[in-house]
């Protein structure tokens, strides 16, 4: 989970409102008391920290819950709407315009990430169907131009870089019509220990030059609050337009990175969340918010869906697991869709009512490890037996499937269990979707 600390500490906030018998100003200053510390370990600044868990406190004394909302609820939705008016209120992604090519410029010091990032992203447009290239003019890191060429090929974008040119304004002159034919170019500029006169100057140049519609800092989630300083001298330098944040997996001390975009007034755009290419995702401040407090992420689950798996194919098999009418065959189909979204523990992060429950990460290993065995027993069976899964209720068949597929008996028996309960389930809801729901009932934080 993105800033495990601070998640864990704000849901055990939420459940002190919960379980109180009453809130009183008492309560109201423990928990006041509670966040102050939480974003302060997680490296926000700490004027911000002061004017947030004032407002909460100012709101939580003095507003009335509305009529048809108790008061322990109403308190929960403070801390949530000031958490996210301070991380920004809306989201403030990239608006990509038709303008040919649309040119997204990444700046930042040394190993922030930039050359990862421009990857990711160059990844996230192309799913979302644009011709995208990357063009790197780091030519002051030895390995720069090696990474971009390794990363644009391992995703199968196009990229432009010239090794033996050490002039990145040349170098992107000569590129200037060629790169008219992409709906976005990302450009993967140099970096620096320290933020120096001669990249600053480097970067005005580039700016002037390359004319980009969206300038991005990269910064990485662990820099403390000297992301502040870096926001403001980089803003200063080319007006930058946006922040993506990188390793927001890794650290609890994001707050300096989050806050820096608070003061600049630049907002933070992206997050980069692991080390996979698929792994970034436009900053939502609602969503973020609602995952760090316990009660998940469903725009970005479905962002997530719509992406990875056909929408078509997606109704189809929902309808079908709906009605209870499903073989091996689209059980197989539904496997291959949740290894597409990633793994259990980030898929369950955005669901509400399961986000907030504390499930062992070991656990959550062992149903990724079950989904791969899984797999494998299903293509080890015939068609016949994909469409009749009825067949597989025999000893020699699932003798035969579990050596052709490398797994146990136990375990071809245990997907047969999981198969039958499942349809058995489904029938017996009758295809209402709304008796599901109902199991998660009293499950979110406050609601």
């Amino acid at each position: 989970m993105v800033m495990d600390k601070l998640s864990s500490t704000l849901k055990n906030t939420l459940s002190k409102i919960t379980g109180a018998t009453f809130i009183d100003e008492n309560l109201v200053n423990e928990i006041v008391k509670d966040i102050q510390r939480a974003l302060l370990q997680a490296d926000v600044n700490v004027k911000l920290v002061f004017e947030l868990s004032k407002s909460i406190k100012e709101r939580a004394l003095k507003e009335k819950a509305p009529k048809a909302v108790g008061q322990k609820e109403f308190l929960v939705k403070i801390v949530y709407d000031e958490l996210v008016k301070f991380l920004g209120k809306e989201k403030k992604g990239i608006k990509i315009t038709k303008k040919q090519p649309f040119k997204i410029m990444l700046v930042g010091l040394f190993g922030t990430g930039k050359t990862t990032i421009a990857s990711k992203l160059g990844n996230y447009y192309v799913k979302r169907g644009h011709k995208v290239a990357l063009v790197g003019l780091d030519v002051h890191r030895p390995a720069a131009m090696d990474q971009l060429e390794q990363l644009a090929k391992s995703i199968n974008i196009p990229y432009y870089i010239d090794r033996k040119e050490k002039n990145p304004k040349k170098i992107w002159k000569s590129l200037k019509d060629e790169v008219k034919k992409y709906d976005i170019v990302i450009v993967d500029t140099a970096g620096r220990d320290a933020l120096s006169e001669d990249l600053v100057k480097e970067i005005e140049e580039l700016n002037k030059e390359i004319k980009p519609e969206e300038k991005l800092l990269v910064i990485n989630a662990d820099i403390g609050q000297t992301a502040e300083k870096q926001a403001k001298q980089f803003h200063e330098s080319c007006g930058i337009t946006g922040v993506a944040i990188t390793k927001m997996d890794g650290t609890a001390k994001a707050g300096g990175a989050l806050s820096a975009a608070a003061v600049t007034g630049a907002p933070v755009k992206f997050l980069g969340i692991g080390e996979k290419v698929d792994d970034i995702e436009e900053f939502n401040p609602e969503g973020f918010v609602s995952r760090m407090l316990g009660m998940g992420d469903l725009e970005a689950l479905l962002e997530k869906v719509r992406v990875e798996i056909d929408e078509e194919t997606a109704e189809d098999l929902g309808k079908k697991f709906l009605k209870g009418d499903f073989n091996f065959l689209d059980l197989y189909e539904q496997i291959q869709g949740m290894k597409k979204l990633g793994p259990m523990n980030k898929i369950m992060e955005m669901i509400p009512g399961l986000s907030g429950m504390k499930i062992p990460k070991d656990m959550l290993d062992v149903q990724d490890d079950k989904l791969k065995k899984w797999k494998f027993i299903l293509q080890s069976l015939t068609k016949k037996e994909l469409e009749d899964p009825d067949l597989m209720f025999n000893r020699k068949r699932i003798d035969r499937v579990a050596k052709g597929s490398g797994t146990t008996s136990t375990e071809v028996r245990e997907l047969l269990k999981q198969y039958r309960q499942s349809k058995k389930m489904m029938k017996m809801m009758k295809g209402d979707p709304n008796k599901l729901m109902k199991k998660f009932k009293g499950r979110l934080p406050g609601m």
